[in-house]
Order: C-alpha cells, then structure tokens, then sequence
C-alpha cells in the first residue's frame, strides 16, 4: 500500500491558515481549512505510490496537492491571479534565503546552480525507478559559452493531477512560481510551456544580467501560464545599432539583395555591413 504525506506532515498548514484568516476572516477561515482537510484526504487514496516523504520531490508533489484541495474550499472562487503571491511566498522561501548569497550574474554561482540542478536530477531519475508516476527529469550538458543550465521536466506528478480532477486552472499557480523562484536568486527563467501546457515542462536558467535574458519577455498566455517569448525587434532598431543586428540579417538581407540586383551572396553582404558604417 502507498505511502503519502498527510497535510499535518507538510510545514504549509500553519502559513495557509494565516492567510485564510486574513482574507476570510477567523470563523470562514477555519471552515475553508476544515474542508481543504477533507479534500486533501479523499485525494489521497486515489493517488499512485509516489515514495511519501521518501521522494526527493515529495513537498513539490504534496504542496502541489495542498494547493488543489484549497482552491476548490476557497468560496468565492477568486481569479486564479489574485492567490498568485501568496504561492509563491509559500513555496519559494528557500529561494528568497539563498538570495542573500547567490547571484546567478556571477560565473561561479551559475556553475554551482547547475550543479545543484544536476544532483536533483540524478536523484529523480532514481527515484523514477522506483516510482513510475513521480518526475521525469532530463538534463542537458551545463553551457558554458552563455553560462546557461538548462533541464526539463517529460513527466510532472502535479500535471497529471491536474489534468485527471479537472484543475488545469489552478495549475499554473505552482508553474508560475518557478519564475519568482528563479528571480529571488537574481536569475532568470527562459520556459516555452511546461507538463500542463505543452509535452514538457522545459528550464534555461541564466543570470538576470545574460544577454539570453534580455532576448526573451515573460508574457501570460491564454491558459494563465507565464511563458517566454522572443522579443522582436522594434521599428527602427537596426538603424540605431545596426552591427548588433547583422547576424540576424546575414542569412536574409544578401539574398534578398542579390534578387533584387543580381549580385553574388557576398558581395551584398560586404555592401550591407559597409553601409552600416554610416547609418
């Protein structure tokens, strides 16, 4: 028989009823926590074996689980934004504290994250022999040319959850905070999608000061997960700075030139970099 943590074993009890009580006041709020109570235990026997607190990811996957009894008890059933805060204040303290002394701008900070990074993951695929139904971690070789780590998730305990009770809408309140987390720690999250909105849920992790991060926006898209987007150019950018641009243009601008005037590939290139000297 499985094994899972009960809600009295999770250090979240006492933070959440605090916030219940100021939002709802002392009488709602106890009510509110009475039925996240019983919705946290009905989900239980109805969960895979995940390894209980013998998980290297267990507070991620109850936390995640505490998070999806307490949004169906909550009576006004506020917009999933508005508790988008208090999660992160809930889950990414740790990240708050190493703040104090990680800052991913520094070579050697990355190179230690990616470290950290690596051992989670040797120990999910680990755990993953163990307990089919947990994380599927994948990582990739540390990149040192733009001090990036970069891991992704093919499987997320929290996603299929999600997705078999009907509470993709309160999903992205545990993806979103991945950014915040990454933040406090002066970094920055580059993510297409994760598990509940794409086939993966996929991690670059760079310095906020990178020259990745100021390539990439974070914008919500249509289902409330922050996603990264590739910033384009605004009107006018390759005029002010066009030597910055050129690599972009390299492959386009000369062909579109030779089309036009009939000159080898080269050539125009060598046209197109001299006339960004005078512009």
């Amino acid at each position: 028989m499985a094994r899972h943590m009960t809600i009295a074993e999770l250090p979240y009890g006492k933070p959440v009823q605090k916030w219940l009580k100021g939002r709802y006041g002392a009488t709602m709020a106890k009510k509110i926590w009475e039925q996240t109570e019983e919705n946290y235990g009905n989900y239980l026997p109805d969960l895979p074996d995940y390894g209980g607190s013998q998980n290297g990811h267990a507070r991620a996957i109850y936390g995640g689980l505490l998070i999806f009894a307490l949004y169906p008890a909550l009576p006004d059933k506020p917009p999933i934004s508005e508790l988008q805060d208090f999660v992160e204040t809930l889950f990414m303290g740790p990240f708050t504290k190493l703040g104090k002394i990680i800052n991913l701008n520094r070579p050697f900070c990355m190179w230690l994250i990616d470290k950290i990074f690596r051992r989670s993951g040797n120990r999910d695929r680990r755990d993953i022999l163990r307990y089919p139904a947990g994380f599927i971690n994948v990582d990739t070789p540390y990149d040192k040319e733009h001090q990036a780590a970069r891991y992704s998730f093919t499987q997320c305990p929290n996603a299929e959850f999600a997705k078999k009770h009907n509470l993709l809408h309160v999903l992205p309140l545990l993806c979103n905070s991945d950014f915040f987390g990454i933040g406090e720690i002066h970094g920055q999250l580059i993510r297409c999608g994760t598990c509940g909105n794409s086939a993966a849920c996929d991690y670059l992790v760079v310095g906020s000061n990178n020259q990745l991060a100021k390539e990439y926006e974070t914008v919500t898209d249509e289902k409330g997960y922050l996603v990264s987007r590739k910033r384009q150019p605004e009107k006018g950018d390759f005029y002010k700075n066009p030597v910055s641009y050129g690599k972009r243009f390299e492959k386009r601008a000369p062909g579109i030139l030779s089309q036009k005037f009939g000159r080898t590939t080269s050539e125009n290139w060598k046209s197109v970099k001299k006339l960004a000297k005078y512009l």
